[in-house]
Parts: structure tokens; C-alpha cells; sequence
């Protein structure tokens, strides 16, 4: 239990005491699971996905009275002959409150799929056969990664097909190596997830498995067959200590941050990992709201290659897997770095047992250069102050990839959100002298797939209160002539996106457009509305081309930004239910109703993307790859919001 249940005298298992946003705990979630197989709805093969926390409706002043006892519910996604069902569970009343099932939908990965497929396809004679073309006999050796289908076509729709993965299979050279190095080109196991067992395999031709190691660890990276290889570490790299003598400047109560004006709440899910809630701002003393929840909403990895082995490459790393089930244990001094805080996590296993990852999320502050300074060159006069940032972050790994989510709240109210990606890239084999069409080579006889990533945050903005609008913000020259006879004169010209039919938009680089949340009903000390602004970067153009399987699936990368209008139902941009559907979920359809979003509950859903074209220095392992947005004030204070930060202490300072 947490200083927070302790201090609430919370119940482990109903949640009594226990704050509304708070995650479920393991007794919560082993509870919730025991009320539905202690129910009429239970069976001997159902199958927990799913269990989180049912966050409660908003409240009028989207605030929770610590005086009132909020029911603490369980949200639950199952899987059981081919049907997805959803239920509520009163966690306090230990009941069932809602059972919902929804038909023509595939779940998300169950835990075992990820662990059960490698050793079922192993045991599979045409695999097996398949190997033995290429030379290999100790299936030992194999890696089989278990790729989401992706979408071929109708053959791959519900009403025809089982529950089914992909399978691709890598070979090490030796035990503990880097078996991405070798990968098997053109064979293809097609998967029954609902049998556990292999439906068919293809296989388009033997490819040489390509001859060089591609190992990273100390272990073997000193070999002189693998590339690239290095005679020893690198010296001159001297300790570097982050210290805090007093220690940090956040304080913990549960799951609630405090960190010098900023408050916020962190949650945690299966499937979207870190959620931040009620994140707020102190001003000369009044908490000023700015965001009510913020998330990673989905994610997508289309690959730009035709070739049989990776055209269907489409991940949705959160919908199709989930990034909670996906969290790292973190550790001190190599994941983070200085003094961290850590949160566990708890997630389910399939049958409804609570599975704990420690040290989920990290939580530690960061030097970040100078905030401000000026020097009165004429009287010498020097001013200037630190900036300093709080990072929450959580570090998922997917199959070959990881990915980093952090969240930075800097001292001059700003926010920014950042994904940082690394780890191995997917490989291809190519015959002895060809030339990847749709890749580049990053080895002897191996290459890495054009591909993309787009990661779309969810958030659920409260600037200053309830009722705001949002408005896109363009630069352009002077329209008048009569007002612009130098040509040098530019206005910014603001327009209103007034309803969901206009909520989808996209960045203009010609204007350095960005676009602002406000609240009409809060005026600055000028006389203008509050707001923040959403500021764009790294924006990559989308290569997702219409009349291909992933374009509906994932036709939320297609905008850099959509508003709509809140809806609790309303969470993941491609949909709840992704799996081997072929339909257009998610934004298109929220933004259907063409809601009026003026003055109102607004949600951002704003996209970033990495546009991967590969090179020899991504492998073996990939340098870590930036992208993110900004959210920064604009006319919320009445000045800056940094300059009440106190000078740094000389002796803070070190000459060399």
C-alpha cells in the first residue's frame, strides 16, 4: 500500500479511502476478476485482456471533493470464443454493474500470446522444414516474434478468420546473441492465437541469412565478426553525479506530485501505460487548471516496403499490445539518472492475476540550461536564472523496439511531451549483390525497411477552467497594402475551429502555424482570453498512401491535429478494437456528429512522427531517435511566469 492508503486508511481490495483517479491495485484487480468468475457471466475459457481503473465521470468543476466517497469501479475487457465482452465491476458492492458484449471485434494480445507462439511454431514440421532449406538444424537458435496480423483483406475479417498473428523468425548464431542480425527473408507463419497453433506457412524463397553478428552487448561486441566492431571501451568517460544534498524539490503523497508550482496526478493503465490527471498551476497563489488528462492515445509503425515479408507491417504498438503490459522495470543510474523516485505499475495476466512491474515510471529533476538572462551592458549588471524540468517518463519495449515516453514540466509553466525510440531495428535479407528497393543496407547482405512511427497524444485540456475554445494561429504578410508600403509588415490571423467538421488540421509550415487553446471566459490583465499553445516540431510527412490496408486503420495519422468535443467514451484514436479490422475507427467517427466546440469540453488529439529512412549507424542498436510537441503558455500569466526563480548560489558553479 502507498503513504496515500496509509494515510486514507484505504481498504486493499473495494478501494475505500482511496483517491477517484488513483490506478487499480492488485488486490483491486484480482478482486475485480474474482467478482466476474464468481458471476453468472463466468466460463472455464474466459480470458482476462484487459483491467483497469473505470475513471469516474468529470464533475461540474471537473474537481474531486475529498469529503465524498467516490465507488471505486473496475473496467474489464474479456475474450471467450471468439467474443469480446466488456463489464463494470462495483468494487465496494463486489457486482457486476454492466456485462456488454462486442461482436465483430478482435481483442488485443493476450500476455501468454506473447510467450506461447515462439515455442508452438518451433514445433511445427513445415517450420521446421522451412529452416531446414536454409541451412539451419538447431531450431534452438530461433527467434520467433509474434507481429500483430496486420490487415491483408477479407480473408483476414472476423466473420473469416480466427484470431491470428504473423509470425517472423530470426536465427542467433550462438546463444545470447543478436538474433536480428539474421533474419529469415520470405517465411511467413500464419497463426491461430485462438488454438495456439499454426494455420499455414509461406515461403517465398530461400535468402542467404546474412554472414556478420550484429551484437551490442559487452559480452560480444568486441568480436571481430561483428560490425561494428570495437577493440575496448572507450576511455575518458569520468563518473558524472547528479546531487541533490537536500534532495529533490517534488514531494509524493500516493499517486499525487507536487513540484515547486505544479501539481498533478499519475495514473497508469494496461494499455495506454502513463496517464497524467488534474495537472495544475499555482500563480500568486490561485490553482490554475491546464490539462484534466493527458495520454498516449495510440501509436502506429506503417512500413514502406512491398516485399512479402514486410508489406503487411503495420503495428499498433498500444492497441494491437498494449504499452502497459509493454513497461520496462527501470534502473537507477542507467535508465535514470540522479534522485528518482520510482512508481510501480500493476497490470493482469489473463486470468485475472495482478502482476506487478516495479519501478514503471521514474520521476527525477533535470538541469535544462538557462531560463532567462540579460546583461545592462552599461552598467554591468548580470541577471540571469536556471531552468530546471520535473521528467516523468516510462521506457516500453515492443518486440525490437523501445520506446520512451516522457513528460517535462519546466519552471516557465511550459510542458513538453517527447518520445525517444532506440533498440533494433526490423531486418530483411537481400540475395549477394542486390540492392534493397525499399530500404537501405546496414550490413553484409542485410538492410532495414523504409518505415515510419506515429504516436498520437490525447488531451483532454482544461485552460483556466471548464468551456474553452481552440484557434488556429497563421503569420502572413500584411493584407493591406496601404498598411505594408516597406513589404515587411506580417499579423497572425486566428481562426476559430468552431466545430468537429473542422476539426481535422494540418501544420503549414509557409505560416509557422501552431494553435492555441483559450478560455474566452478568462481575460489577462490585457484583455485577452488565457490560453496555451500547442507548438508543433519534427513534423514528418505522412507516407500512408489511400487505397492501402493500413490507411482506414490508421486514418488518424493523416492530420497533424483534431478537436473534438469530450466524450468519456471517446480514448484511442484508432478505436478501441484495432485488431485485423479493416474499417476507419477512432477520430473519423467521433468527429461524425460534427459537435459544436466553441466554449466548450475540447479534447486534443495531436499526432508526431518519426520518419525512419535506415543507415549503417542505426545498427546494431539504434541511437536514440527525438520527436515531440510543446504546450506553452501564451497570455495565461500576466508576465513571465519564470521570474520569481531565485538566483543560483555561486558556489554551485565549478571553474574548470
Amino acid at each position: 500500500m502507498t503513504l496515500e492508503d496509509t494515510r486514507l486508511g484505504a481498504d486493499p481490495a473495494t478501494g475505500h479511502g482511496r483517491h477517484p483517479l488513483d490506478p487499480l491495485t492488485g488486490a483491486e484487480i484480482e478482486a475485480a476478476a474474482a467478482v466476474v468468475m464468481s458471476s453468472e457471466y463466468a466460463t472455464q475459457t474466459l480470458r482476462f485482456v484487459m483491467i483497469q481503473l473505470a475513471e469516474p465521470a468529470k464533475t461540474p468543476t471537473l474537481t474531486f471533493d475529498p469529503d465524498v466517497q467516490v465507488p471505486r469501479r473496475a473496467f474489464l475487457s474479456m475474450y471467450d470464443a471468439k467474443t469480446i465482452y466488456e463489464a463494470v465491476v462495483d468494487l465496494s458492492a463486489r457486482v457486476v454493474e454492466s456485462w456488454t458484449a462486442v461482436p465483430g471485434r478482435f481483442p488485443s494480445y493476450l500476455v501468454e500470446h506473447m510467450t506461447g507462439v515462439e515455442e508452438k511454431v518451433r514445433e511445427d514440421p513445415r517450420w521446421q522444414e522451412a529452416m531446414r532449406r536454409r541451412g539451419v538444424t538447431d531450431f534452438s537458435l530461433a527467434m520467433i516474434d509474434p507481429w500483430p496480423a496486420g490487415y491483408y483483406g477479407p480473408q483476414d475479417d472476423y466473420e473469416n478468420s480466427a484470431l491470428i498473428c504473423r509470425p517472423l523468425t530470426f536465427v542467433r548464431a550462438a546463444p545470447g546473441e543478436n538474433g536480428y542480425a539474421r533474419p529469415v527473408e520470405g517465411l511467413i507463419v500464419r497463426f491461430n492465437l485462438d488454438t495456439m497453433s499454426v494455420i499455414d506457412i509461406e515461403d517465398h524463397g530461400v535468402v542467404p541469412l546474412p554472414p556478420k553478428a550484429g551484437n551490442y552487448t559487452s559480452e560480444f561486441m568486441f568480436d571481430t565478426d561483428n560490425r561494428p566492431a570495437f577493440g575496448e571501451f572507450r576511455d575518458g568517460v569520468k563518473p558524472l553525479e547528479i546531487v541533490q544534498p537536500d534532495g529533490p524539490s517534488f514531494s509524493v503523497d500516493g499517486w499525487r506530485v507536487t513540484w515547486q508550482k505544479w501539481s498533478l496526478r499519475i495514473g497508469f493503465n494496461p494499455r495506454e501505460g502513463l496517464t497524467l490527471h488534474d495537472v495544475s498551476y499555482t500563480d500568486r497563489g490561485t490553482v490554475r487548471p491546464i490539462m484534466y488528462r493527458g495520454a498516449l492515445s495510440e501509436m502506429v509503425v506503417p512500413y514502406g516496403d512491398s516485399s512479402p515479408t514486410h508489406w503487411n507491417k503495420n503495428v499498433f504498438d498500444m492497441g494491437e499490445v498494449g504499452m502497459g503490459f509493454s513497461a520496462n522495470p527501470l534502473r537507477l543510474g542507467c535508465d535514470c539518472l540522479g534522485e528518482i523516485h520510482y512508481f510501480d505499475a500493476t497490470v493482469n495476466d489473463s486470468d485475472g492475476n495482478a502482476v506487478t512491474i516495479p519501478n514503471a515510471i521514474c520521476m527525477h529533476e533535470e538541469d535544462y540550461g538557462i531560463s532567462w538572462k540579460h546583461t545592462d551592458f552599461r552598467t554591468g549588471e548580470v541577471e540571469v536564472r536556471r531552468s530546471r524540468r520535473l521528467v516523468i517518463s516510462m521506457i516500453c519495449t515492443v518486440g525490437n523496439y523501445e520506446y520512451g515516453f516522457f513528460w517535462y514540466f519546466y519552471n516557465d509553466a511550459s510542458i513538453e511531451v517527447e518520445v525517444k525510440l532506440t533498440g533494433v531495428l526490423t531486418t530483411g535479407a537481400v540475395p549477394d549483390g542486390e540492392t534493397p528497393r525499399w530500404g537501405k543496407m546496414v550490413a553484409p547482405g542485410m538492410y532495414g525497411p523504409n518505415h515510419q512511427h506515429f504516436f498520437n497524444f490525447r488531451l483532454d485540456m482544461n485552460v483556466d477552467g471548464p468551456g474553452n475554445s481552440v484557434y488556429e494561429v497563421d503569420s502572413i504578410p500584411e493584407p493591406d497594402p496601404e498598411l505594408n508600403p516597406h513589404h515587411n509588415a506580417w499579423i497572425t490571423r486566428d481562426t476559430l475551429v468552431a466545430s468537429e467538421a473542422e476539426g481535422a488540421r494540418n501544420w503549414e509550415h509557409s505560416t509557422g502555424r501552431y494553435w492555441k487553446v483559450v478560455n474566452p471566459s478568462k481575460l489577462n490583465e490585457l484583455g485577452s482570453p488565457v490560453g496555451y499553445k500547442i507548438m508543433p516540431k519534427d513534423v514528418v510527412p505522412v507516407m500512408v498512401q489511400e487505397g492501402s490496408v493500413i490507411y482506414d486503420r490508421a486514418r488518424f495519422v493523416q492530420h497533424n491535429l483534431w478537436v473534438t468535443r469530450y466524450d468519456p467514451d471517446e480514448l484511442y484514436a484508432a478505436g478501441d478494437y484495432m485488431y485485423q479490422c479493416a474499417e476507419a475507427q477512432g477520430l473519423p467517427q467521433y468527429v461524425a456528429d460534427d459537435a459544436p466546440l466553441e466554449n466548450t469540453d475540447v479534447v486534443l488529439w495531436y499526432t508526431v512522427g518519426a520518419h525512419h529512412v535506415v543507415c549503417p549507424e542505426d545498427w546494431p542498436v539504434m541511437p536514440c531517435h527525438y520527436t515531440g510537441f510543446k504546450l506553452k503558455p501564451v497570455g495565461f500569466f500576466d508576465g513571465n511566469p519564470a521570474l520569481d526563480l531565485p538566483p543560483s548560489p555561486p558556489k554551485s558553479c565549478h571553474a574548470g
